[in-house]
């Protein structure tokens, strides 16, 4: 079998399905309970599917898309001028990751991809600011683009909303009162990450734009893409595409719902090779719970026959622990906030 054909009956097994949320959120009545099954089945298997109807306006996706590809398009001094530092807020140049967590692949590579990194905008009198919370910074604005920041800050808005919404289905798919993250996610830690895939139709071994590797929050939510290029790896070890559903959001688990399940709902490796003949752009939305929430194994999936497979931790500190793994300026040890 060809791989577009494994690709294909992937999908037509429902593999990764689309789900409308429309109902949910618009309270209707029981609209829970075919998404809780839904969540529960794909979660124990690729632990990707997709969500429709979900109420995040188009134009905010649409003005996101354009930022960031006018963002990247702009001269490296330009870009350098805002990189990331230890807060990993702003610019993150070509070269700047490789990805040492990945369960699936030894990546030696950094990623063909530049990213932009965009947190809860505070002001700089705010008390997280003031007291140099751990992981807790300033947003870095282009200050001749105010498109930039007035773009993604709306939609930052209007995800959190709208993601935090959805985190109850995940608690009763693990057979939880619905509220049982409520407190997690009262203040919930989130990020947008644009990144800018450069044409990459033949890259070399071991070479990805984005290399095989597993998130590490809570849950992911991916705005379709204009072009191809993720794929997501099944438990048989094969890639394969989430469908390519205008409008809607791929969303798929992190390493925080597969510590609070136990490895029920396990962290799915997946890839980015953008393989087509122009650039691509992405800007997924992570998800997690607060950095100072401690994170351990849900009472419903633990038992005498099934242990704790993690010892408890901070979401910030798994969060500490990934960053400095992965990140080039991180290992330099430098005490500014931004990398020179």
């Amino acid at each position: 079998m060809s791989l577009a054909a494994a690709k294909t009956e992937s999908w037509a097994q429902g593999r990764i399905p689309v789900l409308d949320i429309g109902a949910y959120l618009a309270g209707e009545a029981g609209a829970e309970v075919p998404l809780v099954r839904a969540i529960a089945r794909t979660c124990e298997d690729t632990g990707f599917l997709v969500v429709a109807n979900h109420g995040v306006p188009q134009h905010l996706i649409d003005d996101t898309f354009a930022v960031a590809e006018r963002f990247f398009t702009r001269s490296e001094g330009d870009k350098l001028a805002l990189k990331v530092g230890k807060y990993n807020i702003g610019y993150l140049p070509f070269g700047g990751q490789v990805v040492r967590h990945s369960p699936v692949n030894k990546n030696t590579k950094p990623n063909f991809s530049e990213s932009f990194y965009i947190t809860r905008d505070r002001a700089s009198d705010h008390a997280d600011i003031v007291n140099n919370k751990p992981l807790v910074g300033l947003n870095r604005w282009p200050e001749d683009m105010p498109e930039f920041r007035a773009a993604t800050t709306a939609y930052y808005q209007a995800m959190e909303a709208m993601t935090t919404r959805l985190v109850p289905l995940f608690a009763l798919a693990l057979d939880l009162p619905a509220d049982y993250f409520a407190a997690a996610f009262a203040e919930p830690n989130c990020t947008i990450r644009l990144i800018h895939y450069p044409p990459h139709p033949s890259p070399e071994d071991n070479e990805f734009g984005f290399a095989p590797h597993t998130d590490n929050n809570f849950i992911t939510f991916l705005a379709q893409s204009k072009l191809p290029g993720l794929e997501v790896r099944t438990a048989e070890g094969d890639w394969i595409r989430p469908p390519a559903v205008p409008g809607t959001f791929v969303v798929n688990t992190g390493a925080m719902l597969a510590r609070y399940s136990n490895d029920r709902f396990r962290a799915t490796p997946h890839r980015a090779i953008n393989r087509n003949d122009r650039s691509r752009y992405a800007c997924p939305f992570f998800l997690g719970p607060n950095h100072d929430v401690v994170v351990a194994p849900v009472p419903s999936c633990v038992g005498p026959d099934n242990p704790p497979k993690y010892e408890p931790t901070t979401y910030g500190a798994f969060t500490q622990h990934l960053l400095t793994l992965n990140f080039a300026h991180r290992q330099a040890g430098g005490s500014g906030e931004y990398a020179g």
